[in-house]
């Protein structure tokens, strides 16, 4: 077939300017194109899958449920008058639970954001103060 032909072939696609073993050689390339094709489809199947259920299984099992036995404990605030003697320090440690807070600190830091005081200020009796507390009781 001549080149001339040959382009004429493949513009107009039609078959009758083609050998035999050229219609065949065509059909057994676009019949490769349509396995490499459906291949790559399932592969991107399977991966797209796999994914998913990679997902799925590391957020379901990573959220851990709670047990029967589990009893929430509700966060709340009371005001605390201060007595003479009392300092900062003889409160929140009364009043302090390891359960929620790092340590002393963080508990003295919470309480002295909450009221706009500084941990190192003097509290004079009488005065009154809001302290934060934790209790299974839901009021």
């Amino acid at each position: 077939m001549s080149e001339a032909m040959a382009i004429a072939a493949s513009l107009y696609n039609n078959p009758r300017f083609y050998s035999e073993s050229e219609i065949r050689i065509r059909n057994n390339k676009l019949r490769r194109q349509k396995i490499i094709r459906r291949q790559y489809m399932i592969v991107s199947a399977v991966v797209f899958v796999a994914m998913f259920l990679t997902v799925f299984y590391v957020f379901s099992f990573k959220a851990s449920a709670q047990s029967d036995s589990f009893v929430p404990e509700y966060k709340y605030y009371k005001n605390i008058t201060i007595h003479s003697g009392d300092s900062l320090w003889s409160v929140a440690n009364s009043e302090f639970n390891a359960e929620h807070y790092k340590d002393l600190n963080a508990y003295i830091s919470e309480i002295c954001m909450i009221n706009s005081i500084d941990s190192d200020s003097i509290l004079q009796a009488g005065e009154s103060i809001v302290i934060p507390y934790y209790s299974r009781d839901y009021k």
